[in-house]
């Protein structure tokens, strides 16, 4: 079977302005915004539903879940016919910059073997998932999270999801700073009224482990009546009773690091910081986004546009205008069509501009900063956090851990009372660790399988699949279970063709863009059992789309499809990354070198 070549591009040709779409054109509101309004702050029927004897939640009660941090599933893999479905809950946490303090690990082990699946899985968003949870344990879950000071809220749902920053927990340069903007931003878009809820269904109204607004975030907030950012109701005084139109999506970085991924967020923030670490102001990018349906050309990956420079102390102000914006203007009508990607792809980010500053933001924004060029930093291997503490990157292929690795992990984390933190390339970082305890940690490490940890194979170091069959339901095909085998097959067919050169590979089991497959230099996006989607040409450093190549490949024809293409590269000279050769060969040129393997 050989595999369909489509000349179809990232953006859809001949868009034009459109009018903001804060509600239908019928002027009634969509079912789904309705059900949101009807929740009571994102309650009901969640609430109900969680005391009945039923395995499974209703739909509603499901997209009111999604909010509190969890999504239904059921194993595919066990589905039978005439046969009931194995339900289960996957739930995912919302940590900051990826920090998992070692009592919350522990707990997270603890609750993964005792009442989930035995598994957790690192994110791309640098949290930590949890499957295979039963219904009638989902309090309990959620419960014990929270009371170990973690939480699950708004980790789902249209809301703004986990913010990311770099995780090193370096103590120089702009790095601390970072963290701590990123948590700011954090406190400053979580939820008020939507807390009150998650507190009463998981641990009987228990106010003491209300998140505490950092000192930034409660003066943005006492200022949210001001201009535009009031959303009108004083229970949820930003995002109002229907929260946002999606989902919205936040990183902070340092300048020359991309570990975040930054082009694909709502807002990226680049963070400029003195020589002593004090922070100056941020460049502002808006407008990424990955998700994409197939055969809805109005869907797309898009990339962020520069908005501006702004200074630190107007920081928290901008963010909370953009996103004050997007819930007024963000299309509530076609939930496909509701990410701020589409906003301002639609209407242009000088519009988006205009709109800001004459409603929601009475600040200078300036033209950006110079930037160094951006790295994709990943940390693996040992590095100096500060004077007398290391830490050390492991890599974790797709972010699962599971059996002897987890249980030595856990036993690391209590021995030594390790903090861990979340990559965004779904690796982990041990932090805090003493000069004196570098030895005999290096040799359990070892015993692990981590004898080297920044030695990985050619392709596996920066490779993301996301977690499809069994348990997500919208996946069309396989990717986490089957990637490192890709991988391997990949690996050896660069070898026979004599290339040492790594090339970023993402995979996904449906186009939803989950490991960000439409930045990676090779994409896999599911397109039909054991047929993928082929997307080329993105950049190493995370800087630019893919496009997409071909529409349905067969996965038996990878090495034949691309040995052509590989071959050019390396007769080329290798002089450039992957995804660079393809983007300064042109469109024509490699569709002529793909037809040479269709043929």
């Amino acid at each position: 079977m050989s595999a369909k070549v489509t000349s179809g591009s990232t953006l859809p040709a001949g868009s034009s302005p459109r009018p903001p779409a804060s509600a239908p054109s019928n002027g009634q509101p969509s079912k789904f915004e309705q059900l949101k309004h009807n929740s009571g702050h994102l309650r009901e029927p969640l609430a109900t539903e969680l005391g009945n004897d039923q395995p499974n939640f209703t739909d509603p009660a499901v997209q009111i879940l999604k909010f509190h941090g969890s999504y239904q599933q059921d194993n595919r893999d066990n589905r039978q016919k005439g046969r009931d479905k194995d339900w289960q809950m996957m739930l995912r946490l919302r940590s900051p910059g990826g920090r998992i303090p070692a009592p919350l690990y522990l707990a997270l082990d603890s609750l993964s073997d005792q009442l989930g699946n035995g598994t957790l899985r690192a994110t791309t968003r640098q949290a930590f998932q949890m499957h295979g949870v039963r219904k009638e344990n989902l309090k309990e879950v959620i419960g014990t999270i929270v009371r170990h000071l973690g939480s699950t809220l708004a980790a789902c749902g249209d809301i703004n999801r986990n913010v990311m920053a770099p995780a090193a927990p370096y103590a120089k340069g702009a790095y601390p700073a970072a963290r701590d903007l990123a948590d700011d931003i954090a406190d400053l878009l979580a939820p008020q009224a939507a807390e009150g809820s998650y507190l009463d269904l998981w641990v009987d109204g228990d106010l003491s482990y209300r998140i505490k607004p950092s000192a930034g975030a409660r003066r943005v907030k006492q200022r949210q009546s001001d201009g535009g950012v009031f959303s009108g109701d004083a229970t949820e005084p930003l995002y109002g009773s229907t929260y946002m139109p999606r989902k919205f999506k936040v990183a902070v970085t340092v300048p020359g690091d991309n570990s975040v991924d930054l082009l694909t967020q709502d807002i990226g923030l680049v963070l400029f910081c003195d020589p002593n670490g004090r922070p100056q102001g941020c460049n502002v990018y808006v407008g990424g986004g990955m998700g994409r349906t197939h055969n809805k050309e109005e869907t797309f990956a898009r990339t962020a546009d520069p908005l501006g420079y702004v200074a630190h102390e107007h920081v928290l102000d901008l963010v909370q205008a953009i996103v004050a914006l997007q819930r007024d203007h963000g299309d509530r009508e076609q939930r496909r069509h509701a990410r701020m990607k589409y906003l301002i792809h639609d209407n242009g980010v000088v519009w988006f501009r205009e709109q800001l500053c004459s409603t929601y933001f009475h600040h200078p924004l300036r033209a950006l900063r110079d930037e160094p060029r951006a790295r994709l930093e990943d940390y693996l291997g040992w590095h100096r956090q500060s004077p007398g503490l290391w830490f050390v990157g492991l890599p974790l292929l797709c972010g699962r851990l599971s059996g002897e690795r987890k249980a030595g992990l856990r036993r690391l984390v209590d021995t030594y009372k390790l903090e861990v933190r979340v990559t965004p390339n779904q690796d982990l970082l041990l932090c805090n660790i003493g000069t004196a305890q570098r030895s005999s940690l290096k040799v359990e490490l070892a015993s692990l399988g981590w004898e080297k940890p920044e030695q990985t194979s050619l392709l596996s170091r920066h490779g993301i699949a996301c977690p499809a069959l069994p348990l997500c339901g919208l996946a069309v095909t396989e990717s986490e279970r089957i990637f490192p085998d890709v991988l391997d097959r990949l690996e050896s067919l660069l070898d026979r063709l004599q290339i040492d050169k790594p090339i970023l590979v993402r995979m996904t089991g449906c186009p939803n863009g989950c490991a960000r497959p439409y930045m990676a230099e090779l994409g896999l996006v599911g397109s039909g059992v054991d047929q993928y989607q082929l997307w080329l040409g993105g950049s190493a450093q995370l800087s630019r789309l893919a496009e997409p190549y071909l529409e349905k490949m067969p996965l038996h024809a990878l090495e034949g499809t691309l040995e052509p293409l590989l071959l050019a590269w390396r007769q080329g000279g290798l002089r450039r990354g992957f995804g660079d050769f393809v983007a300064k060969s042109g469109r024509e040129e490699v569709q002529r070198l793909l037809a040479v393997a269709a043929n």
